[in-house]
């Protein structure tokens, strides 16, 4: 007797691969296409942004004393006559021929600032990033499982407590608190300047504690929904092992879920970080940022808002590529 074999199945599958394989070249040019755009505009916003700073740069440069003739003087040195879109030109063209300009106060060329300032500011937004992606998707998955189907009622409402009070606390005032606390009472680690790994401890801490208890509650939420779903029953009534359970259906979900948030995280931990920098005196373009504003040293402005700008864009179309290799559904293209 002839076997049937039934190759619908098979030949679904395959058509499903196929189909993935082909919309991924679509979908990578759309990212690529809305990344540049993305940076286009963000230049362009930049720059306008930067000039409506309170203050006026030729009284920073020229001094207080100096009479209009050299302010005027300074202002057609600086370019700052010239229409807006006349220095928007010049802004573009010195850009794409890799000259990010020079600072109005120090006369030091904005790539060489940029050069001494970014690896701290580096440092610290890996720190961050390191602490919350170990802590948060663990503590998400474990709050998960102990308070799956209405258990542990005291253990979800710690978790609800102390995750909303965490999340509600601003990086600055989180960075305040540490350092009063470890730095000032128990004097255990350092709260101003840079020597050493140990000055970003504090640092690190206090742009990821908020981050991580957000992420952790979404976690959370997450793994309550795998582990409601049907495919998750059938595996227990099959006594598979709850390890396995867990790294098979409940890890995939959460990552997914984890990264499409990554975007948004990471751009929470940039500007957490600019904020803390300040507050621990760092070296790092968070505090080269805000005396630049308060001079209203343009070049400078532009400079580094553009490479945090970009560093956010170009890791959110990072995640977005990632998602569409982890996820398929993805790669659809939206209506």
């Amino acid at each position: 007797m002839a076997t049937v074999v039934d190759v619908h199945g098979e030949s679904g599958t395959r058509l499903a691969r196929l189909a993935r394989q082909s919309a991924w070249p679509a979908f990578v040019l759309r990212r690529l296409v809305s990344t540049v755009v993305i940076v286009a505009l963000l230049l362009v916003a930049t720059f306008s942004l930067v000039r409506l700073i309170p203050g006026d740069p030729t009284v920073t440069v020229a001094g207080l004393d100096a009479n209009p003739a050299a302010r005027a003087a300074v202002r057609e040195q600086l370019g700052l006559d010239r229409s807006w879109l006349d220095q928007l030109g010049r802004y573009l063209d010195a850009l794409f021929h890799g000259d990010l300009g020079t600072s109005f106060i120090t006369k030091q060329p904005v790539a060489e600032l940029l050069g001494q300032r970014l690896s701290v500011s580096i440092q610290l937004a890996g720190m961050a990033l390191l602490v919350v992606l170990v802590v948060s998707v663990p503590a998400g998955i474990l709050a998960g499982v102990l308070t799956r189907d209405d258990r542990r009622r005291r253990t979800e409402m710690g978790f609800t407590t102390v995750t909303s009070i965490g999340g509600a606390i601003p990086e600055f005032l989180m960075a305040t608190l540490l350092a009063t606390v470890f730095g000032v009472w128990l004097r255990l680690l350092p709260v101003a300047g840079m020597d050493g790994w140990k000055s970003l401890i504090l640092p690190a801490a206090a742009v990821a504690i908020r981050p991580t208890l957000l992420l952790a509650r979404i976690v959370r939420v997450e793994t309550l929904g795998v582990l409601a779903q049907d495919y998750v029953r059938t595996a227990r009534g099959k006594r598979l092992r709850d390890t396995r359970i867990y790294v098979r259906h409940v890890l995939p979900n959460v990552i997914t879920a984890a990264l499409a948030l990554g975007g948004v995280l990471f751009a929470g931990l940039v500007a957490g970080a600019v904020l803390v920098e300040n507050v621990f005196a760092l070296p790092g373009l968070g505090t080269a940022l805000v005396t630049a504003v308060v001079q209203s040293d343009y070049p400078v402005v532009q400079g580094i808002v553009m490479v945090l700008g970009v560093t956010v864009v170009v890791v959110n179309t990072i995640v977005d590529l990632l998602l569409g290799l982890v996820d398929p559904r993805t790669l659809a293209k939206p209506s």
